[in-house]
């Protein structure tokens, strides 16, 4: 088995905390990757809608502090940190900080379950560079396995689905005249280039692959009477660059054409509510939904649910030989990347960030 480590790293994509930092975090989100300056402009707006506040780095704060809590209930005794790959507290400095307290080996949590090159690989190439920016005495990193068909994913994915439909019942869709409504359960994640989604896993697909499989598992524990999609949201990038489709507007708008009345939206690429589920979800396709005459429920993230930050700990556990791999799903999982997995294919262009 592996050494046992000494602290424990929550690794998570970063967000601005007010509107001086919109632009400088979105450079360095798309840094190299060609994505248009309208495209920057339209998205700061959306964070300038929030005040220039991601949700994103409260929603790390919660959960390091649930973490923290978990482990000490538990008799986990390592001490965690809190590093981002695009704003502050940036990786490198929180590697430096971790050297200076005495840190050797941790072991890190990446703040996304399913395998790709933004949501992945991406964030090995961060540890790999921030231990260079820190240089001797950096601690040696190692990220924990993909956890989308964990049940502590799963599960409170499946109660925000029972959740979501029950407000859309009592929105009053029972109890209207006429035909009785017609429900369906849309799962949406984060879009990436097709050749990307193509080259995530040895096997080819595998971010696709991983997100039926949540998608399934959801909703055979939350609405096995609900037909359900698997759709996309927050493209961004050059237009000419194919993307996985379709997007959640243009399949709302279908679904209305099908004679569907209502929509519970679980967006299962995402553990907790990012700009991308508060803006691209809550308000674009909520207006989607309202102008094609479908009623929307969206369901919940995991965010600090107590099985989702039981889950962290197992997963830590687990990486060390002290407790059983739990997983409801077939596909399988490992802890260390097989070469050539999660490439690019010629970089993702995105302006948040896949699954971030």
């Amino acid at each position: 088995m592996p050494s046992a480590p000494d602290a424990f790293l929550l690794l998570s994509f970063g967000g601005p905390e007010g509107p001086d930092d919109v632009m400088p975090f979105l450079r360095n989100v798309t840094r190299g990757r060609g994505v248009p300056p309208e495209r920057l402009a339209e998205v700061a707006e959306h964070y300038q809608h929030f005040g220039g506040v991601s949700p994103i780095n409260a929603q790390n704060r919660a959960l390091l502090a649930a973490i923290r809590d978990d482990f000490a209930a538990n008799g986990i005794d390592l001490p965690v940190y809190w590093g981002n790959r695009n704003w502050h507290p940036m990786l490198a400095d929180t590697l430096a900080q971790m050297r200076d307290d005495g840190v050797r080996r941790a072991v890190a949590f990446v703040t996304s379950a399913f395998g790709s090159y933004s949501s992945c690989h991406q964030y090995l190439e961060d540890i790999a560079a921030a231990r260079a920016a820190v240089g001797p005495g950096a601690p040696v990193v190692e990220k924990l396995r993909h956890y989308h068909d964990h049940p502590g994913y799963v599960l409170p994915l499946a109660d925000g689905v029972r959740t979501a439909r029950s407000r859309l019942d009592a929105d009053g869709g029972a109890a209207r005249p006429g035909p009785p409504p017609v429900v369906r359960l849309v799962f949406t994640a984060h879009s990436v280039p097709v050749r990307m989604a193509r080259s995530s896993g040895p096997d080819g697909g595998r971010y696709e692959a991983q997100l039926r499989e949540t998608a399934r598992l959801v909703a055979a524990a939350a609405a096995p009477d609900l037909e359900w999609d698997l759709v996309w949201q927050s493209r961004s990038g050059p237009p000419h660059v194919p993307w996985l489709e379709p997007d959640i507007n243009d399949h709302l708008a279908a679904l209305a054409g099908d004679g569907v009345t209502g929509v519970v939206v679980s967006p299962i690429g995402f553990s907790s509510d990012h700009l991308e589920v508060v803006w691209d979800l809550d308000i674009e396709a909520a207006t989607t939904a309202a102008k094609v005459g479908l009623k929307f429920a969206r369901a919940a993230t995991p965010g600090t649910d107590p099985r989702f930050v039981a889950m962290v700990r197992e997963l830590v556990v687990e990486r060390y030989g002290a407790g059983p791999r739990r997983k409801l799903g077939s596909l399988p999982v490992w802890d260390t990347c097989p070469e050539g997995c999660c490439l690019s294919a010629g970089g993702s262009g995105s302006a948040h960030g896949a699954s971030s």
